[in-house]
C-alpha cells in the first residue's frame, strides 16, 4: 500500500476523544480518507465534529458502547451505511481505575476488563468479518507501557491490556494470511493533552508523546506493504527509560 491508496478509503476510530481519538481522525481525514469517529459519550462526538470542520473527507460521528455487541454490529452497519466498508479500524478505547489488588472491586475489575479487553475483541471481530469479505484491511489496537508488564497499583489496567496485546497477535496470526493486517501499538509513555497546550517542544511538555505524531505512526502502519507488515509497534518520547 502507498499514500496515494488512502485517499477515499473509510476509517472507524473506536474510542474517539480530544487527544490521541482526534489526532488521528485529523491525520487519515488530511490523507484524504473519511472517517467514523465513535464514542461512549455522544455529547463528546460534537466538539470533535467542530474541530474537524474543514476537511475534504467526509467525518460522521457515532454514539457506541464497546462493550456492548449489539451497540458495536449497530456502529458498523451504521458506517458501511454512511461512508463505506472500512479500510482502517483503530480500537482506542482505554480506563485506568487505580487501586491495589486487595482493595479492588469486582466490578471494578471486570469494568476495566470488559472495556480494556472484551471491546476490542468486539470491534476487531466486526472488523475482520467485513475486511475478509472485501480481502483487505487493517486493525489496529492502542497498547500502553502496562501491556509488557504489570505494575503496583495497575491490576486494573494491565490485566486489560494484556487481553488486548494477546488478542491483536492471535488475529494477526489468523487474519494476517488473509489480506488483514492486524497490529498493537504499544504507548510507552504520557501523552500530551490540552493542559499541556502551548508548551510542545520545552519545559515538561518535551517527554510527552505528541498525538499527531502518534496519528502519523499509526498512519504508516495502514499503509505498511504487505511484503514488511508490522505486528507490533512501540513508541515512547525520547526521554522514557526503558
Amino acid at each position: 500500500m502507498n499514500e496515494t491508496t488512502v485517499k477515499d478509503q473509510v476509517a472507524l476510530i473506536m474510542g474517539a476523544g480530544p487527544g490521541l481519538g482526534l489526532a488521528l481522525a485529523r491525520c487519515f481525514l488530511t490523507a484524504g480518507m473519511h472517517v467514523g469517529m465513535a464514542a461512549r459519550n455522544g455529547e463528546k462526538l460534537t466538539s470533535l465534529l467542530q474541530e474537524c470542520s474543514g476537511s475534504t473527507g467526509q467525518v460522521r460521528a457515532y454514539t457506541c458502547d464497546s462493550t456492548n455487541e449489539d451497540s458495536v454490529i449497530n456502529v458498523f452497519g451504521r458506517l458501511q451505511t454512511d461512508l463505506g466498508t472500512p479500510d482502517l479500524v483503530v480500537y482506542n478505547v482505554g480506563i485506568y481505575l487505580p487501586g491495589e489488588v486487595v482493595n479492588i472491586t469486582t466490578a471494578d475489575f471486570e469494568h476495566c476488563w470488559r472495556v480494556g479487553c472484551l471491546g476490542g475483541f468486539l470491534c476487531g471481530r466486526e472488523a475482520a468479518r467485513i475486511m475478509l469479505k472485501a480481502g483487505n484491511g487493517t486493525i489496529l489496537f492502542s497498547g500502553a507501557t502496562a501491556s509488557l508488564r504489570g505494575g503496583a497499583g495497575f491490576a486494573n489496567l494491565a490485566v486489560g491490556k494484556f487481553g488486548l496485546r494477546a488478542l491483536s497477535q492471535s488475529m494477526a496470526r489468523e487474519l494476517g494470511p488473509r489480506g488483514i493486517h492486524v497490529a498493537h501499538v504499544v504507548i510507552d509513555g504520557q501523552i500530551l493533552s490540552p493542559r499541556y497546550a502551548g508548551l510542545a517542544g520545552s519545559g515538561p511538555a518535551d517527554g510527552l508523546l505528541s498525538p499527531d505524531a502518534i496519528a502519523a505512526s499509526y498512519l504508516e502502519l495502514h499503509k505498511q506493504h504487505r511484503s514488511a507488515w508490522s505486528q507490533e509497534l512501540d513508541l515512547r518520547p525520547w526521554v522514557e527509560k526503558f
